[in-house]
């Protein structure tokens, strides 16, 4: 058995919390954590970290918090090497977020941190090879065909795929992250350490056929900025309410019980979870906004 994280000589882990937009993920977590006195603290918020420090409220969070802040400006740093757009694509693209990530890597440094919570980020960045990094997803990734996972990927696209499978529900995904592979789908790999529970998918009076129907007349690449179409625009809608219904339920208690020591590896590459003392093989763990938890079992080697 192999724990994710072990518990340093004073019992607490230093943590960043990564953000690029409202930070409301990062909020739900600080004040699940931090109800009480920081002293009783599972782990300790060291800072916060965000990519856009123009477009999110980074700041607003880190002053009312007490938190350092790190601002690294990914639009910006794009820019000063001659692209117009934040990119991926092409060798040139995948090296500037080399770059971008290896000064990010220094600018941690002196926080000593065990471990991320991306609670909203949105760069790609293979900082996720250098400590774990714990990420919500919104989109149930226990879902699988022929062994691959249905509902990965960036931006509205978990939920669309859901849609478009004619699913009635959804659920938000805590794993932690793997680093990138050239796309996005390849971060949303890592164990699953919890899900929330079911929400209900709305239409809004629309039929599956029609948004099938959509889906199938789009370009082949998403442009920049999105669709911005109605499948698009119910997909915005439904993430939504999965992020206040979804997010804001399993991620807060997925970070304190990841904090604890309450997950590790098996011998086998299995997910055990501690639960009373003793170590069970889980898939995953459901969280619910009552404060259950509920693991999923399967039969695994330890």
């Amino acid at each position: 058995m192999r724990k994710f994280i072990e518990c340093g000589n004073t019992g607490r882990l230093n943590a960043a919390l990564f953000v690029s937009g409202s930070g409301t993920n990062a909020e739900r977590v600080l004040e699940h954590e931090l109800r009480d006195s920081r002293e009783t603290c599972s782990w300790n918020p060291a800072l916060i970290v965000t990519d856009a420090p123009e477009k999110s409220r980074a700041r607003e969070i880190s002053e009312r918090y007490g938190l350092p802040l790190v601002e690294h400006d990914i639009k910006r740093f794009y820019q000063d090497r001659g692209e117009s757009r934040v990119s991926l694509a092409g060798e040139r693209g995948r090296g500037i977020r080399e770059e971008w990530t290896e000064e990010l890597r220094h600018r941690l440094e002196p926080y000593r941190i065990d471990f991320g919570v991306l609670a909203g980020f949105v760069p790609l960045t293979n900082i996720t090879g250098d400590f774990p990094c714990l990420n919500v997803h919104p989109g149930d990734l226990t879902v699988e065909s022929d062994g691959k996972r249905e509902l990965v990927g960036l931006h509205t696209l978990p939920v669309e795929r859901a849609i478009l499978a004619g699913h009635r529900v959804m659920r938000s995904s805590v794993i932690v992250a793997q680093p990138y592979t050239g796309s996005g789908g390849g971060m949303d790999t890592g164990p699953i350490l919890g899900v929330s529970g079911e929400v209900d998918i709305e239409l809004n009076g629309h039929n599956l056929g029609e948004l099938i129907e959509l889906a199938s007349s789009r370009p082949g690449a998403r442009p920049p900025g999105g669709y911005k179409d109605l499948l698009e625009e119910l997909a915005r809608h439904n993430q939504k309410r999965l992020k206040e219904n979804g997010d804001w339920v399993v991620l807060p208690p997925v970070v304190r019980d990841f904090a604890m020591g309450r997950f590790a590896l098996s011998q086998d590459g299995g997910l055990l979870y501690e639960a009373g003392g003793e170590w069970k093989a889980v898939q995953t763990v459901e969280y619910y906004p009552d404060g259950r938890k509920r693991p999923r079992s399967i039969s695994i080697r330890i």
